[in-house]
């Protein structure tokens, strides 16, 4: 088994909660969680929603905009180990515009998952 886990704009989450569900996943858990990658943050308040807006602000008023700490969403999901393919293709359609911030996807391997209810184990506890 994996744990999925994948960070991604708080705007496509409707959509990427109903491409999964209709792929086949619906169980999942979303977080609110806030961090930058290697740009140190975008410029723009509206940068998030639309990234081209970082190319029409002026230079001064970039400096004054700039966010440190993009708020996002973090997606966790387990899967069995042939199913990793299905999800990442999933999230990465709905959310790739081909612009900075689209996000990132890890796969983790599970060691073991437990159902604390009925203490099943492995697979049994997350079907």
């Amino acid at each position: 088994m994996k744990e999925i886990i994948a960070f991604i704009r708080r705007h496509q989450v409707p959509p990427t909660k109903k491409a999964l569900e209709n792929a086949g996943f619906p169980a999942l858990t979303i977080q609110s969680v806030e961090g930058r990658g290697k740009q140190y943050g975008i410029g723009g308040w509206a940068a998030e929603v639309d990234p081209e807006l970082n190319k029409v602000l002026k230079p001064q008023h970039a400096d004054e905009t700039r966010i440190n700490w993009i708020p996002k969403r973090m997606l966790s999901l387990i899967v069995q180990d042939d199913e990793v393919e299905r999800v990442v293709q999933t999230i990465t359609q709905v959310n790739q515009t081909g612009h900075v911030g689209d996000g990132k996807i890890f796969v983790c391997p599970l060691v073991e998952v437990i159902r604390v209810r009925t203490k099943e184990k492995g697979k049994d506890a997350v079907s």
